[in-house]
């Protein structure tokens, strides 16, 4: 009589955390400081100190990190931010980057 055994088969899965991307806001002479500062604030939920300070770094070095977020989330804040300021008429813009 033979005897049957069974094999039973193991895997293993790696989860991969999501990569995380920075926001760069790109400095451009139209846009107003007012708007980069209500955009920090509204889209990006910074304190008006932490917003003004972000926008004066972009003012002088060209580019700021705005924040660091999952790529959905980083395309998300990005592109809700650029179509405002088309609708106000600003040639802002910023930058997704892996960190």
């Amino acid at each position: 009589m033979a005897v049957q055994r069974s094999t039973q088969e193991y895997t293993r899965t790696k989860v991969k955390e999501p990569g995380h991307y920075n926001v760069i806001m790109i400095n451009d002479d139209f846009t107003s400081m007012e708007f980069v500062v209500e955009i920090l604030i509204s889209i990006f939920h910074k304190d008006p100190k932490s917003a003004e300070a972000i926008m004066m770094q972009v003012h002088k070095n060209g580019k700021a990190i705005v924040g660091t977020y999952p790529y959905d989330i980083a395309l998300t804040k990005t592109n809700t931010a650029m179509i405002r300021a088309r609708n106000e008429g600003f040639p802002f813009r910023m930058i997704i980057e892996e960190t």
